[in-house]
């Protein structure tokens, strides 16, 4: 567009008219309404917005009594278990608890004793304490301390197994209503030798003194099938 066009343009272009009354600049074209003498100050953008009663996000409904209680009595038990994980205490979920005066009776006889079993093999070792009437008390490998493959068969694995059961034996008390126990032995892996050496330490002296029997329970048989042939090395 050229110099003399351009100014013909701006020549040509309506004026926009001050009004006194409004206090605005109006043009002719302008479809604005113009302001009500009366009115004040413009509001902001803020104040235009009308507040909604009800927020959009969506609320929790009201917790009940019921509710209430049952969320602090979990904060209580989450609370206890951290506490005893500090402590190096057993939670109430690790707990062997005795089973009070009242059971004992369902124990089995009394003249026959707790038994106490100790299956050593050259892949794992196994810990079982029965009551008199052979249910169990507790019954543990050396994978359930964490030993994995080979391991599981070493002196080490069987030896912190063995102090595992007696120390839970310990939380539960049992050992003061233990008075008569047989310990029995199977198998001939490194472990058998591993737990003798647990109950007669520092570990098993609360349970030392109530073994009235030792015997040995390992498979033999007289016969039988065939067995494997032998291996060759060379």
């Amino acid at each position: 567009m050229s110099r003399s066009s351009s100014r013909l343009l701006a020549a040509t272009r309506p004026i926009s008219i001050f009004s006194q009354s409004s206090g605005q600049h109006i043009r002719p074209f302008s479809q604005t309404c113009r302001r009500q003498a009366g009115e004040g100050a413009p509001t902001s953008l803020l104040d235009r917005i009308k507040p909604t009663s009800q927020s959009s996000q969506p609320t929790d409904p009201p917790r009940s009594s019921d509710e209430e209680s049952s969320m602090s009595q979990l904060h209580q038990i989450l609370a206890q278990k951290t506490m005893a994980k500090v402590r190096n205490q057993p939670t109430p979920g690790e707990e062997i608890l005795d089973d009070g005066d009242d059971a004992r009776a369902t124990w089995g006889p009394a003249d026959e004793p707790f038994h106490f079993h100790i299956y050593a093999h050259k892949h794992n070792a196994h810990v079982t304490v029965t009551k008199p009437n052979r249910s169990a008390i507790i019954s543990m490998s050396s994978g359930n301390i964490g030993f994995k493959k080979s391991k599981r068969g070493s002196y080490d694995a069987a030896y912190q197994l063995t102090a595992f059961v007696v120390d839970k034996l310990h939380q539960g008390n049992w050992h003061k209503n233990i008075d008569k126990m047989e310990v029995v032995l199977r198998g001939f892996g490194q472990g058998r030798e591993a737990a003798t050496k647990v109950l007669l330490g520092s570990e098993g002296r609360l349970l030392r003194d109530k073994i009235v029997k030792v015997s040995d329970a390992t498979r033999l048989k007289f016969g039988g099938t065939r067995s494997p042939k032998p291996r060759r090395l060379g």
